[in-house]
């Protein structure tokens, strides 16, 4: 009989995903358990997510990093797991990410993203991406996108003592957790055009630039 896979918490960054939340919430694996952190949506989302039965955590301070922080904070599970709420990635995918580090293959697991349909990924944003991933791998971080999907321990995240609270989180957790030689385990995954709306990043030349920005100070930063 193979054991059950270990249950997680689920952290959400949201700003503006009422449209896509359901569906995102519907394909969660049992028992992981979803943390909705509202970023000062104008929508429907914190009332959608509570009616769904999410954790809801309000997070006034805008940003990727302070949405993805305060939904640690409030996780209580030894695994935590982060993915975007706007349906372009697959919540499949968790319990193999989890897995990964539950039997000792890695400190960290994260998805590399593959597109799947017109649209997903637009140029700007693949550009800025590889072009950073470059410069990851320079560094001995053996990583091709910049975990857009990962999982890891609570409290392994927490002490790593990420500070960029902007677009820079993901870049800084990577570049923090090459520093303290952690073990990266990378899949790949779908990546689909988002259910609603469009991207705060990818969805722009201006969003793709601003991220870019923020990256490129944390590296700058960690020399």
């Amino acid at each position: 009989m193979i054991p059950a896979p270990p249950a997680a918490d689920v952290v959400l960054p949201c700003l503006d995903e009422a449209e896509a939340l359901p569906g995102v919430l519907g394909r969660l694996p049992a028992g992981y358990r979803p943390i909705v952190v509202d970023n000062g949506s104008t929508d429907d989302t914190v009332a959608v997510a509570e009616a769904l039965g999410a954790l809801v955590v309000r997070e006034p301070r805008r940003g990727y990093g302070a949405a993805v922080h305060a939904g640690l904070l409030a996780a209580t599970a030894e695994f935590v797991c982060v993915i975007d709420a706007d349906g372009s990635l697959p919540p499949e995918v968790l319990p193999e990410l989890v897995a990964a580090v539950a039997d000792g293959r890695a400190e960290m697991a994260v998805g590399r993203r593959v597109p799947v349909g017109r649209g997903a990924w637009p140029w700007h944003a693949r550009l800025g991406n590889a072009l950073i991933a470059v410069l990851l791998r320079r560094r001995g971080i053996p990583v091709r996108d910049i975990a857009p999907v990962r999982a890891a321990r609570r409290t392994g995240l927490l002490d790593l003592g990420v500070t960029d609270r902007a677009f820079g989180y993901p870049l800084e957790l990577l570049v923090r957790a090459g520093a303290a030689g952690w073990r990266l385990h990378e899949i790949e995954v779908e990546y689909r055009p988002r259910t609603g709306g469009r991207s705060k990043v990818s969805g722009s030349v201006r969003g793709t630039a601003r991220a870019v920005r923020d990256m490129s100070a944390v590296l700058v930063g960690s020399r």
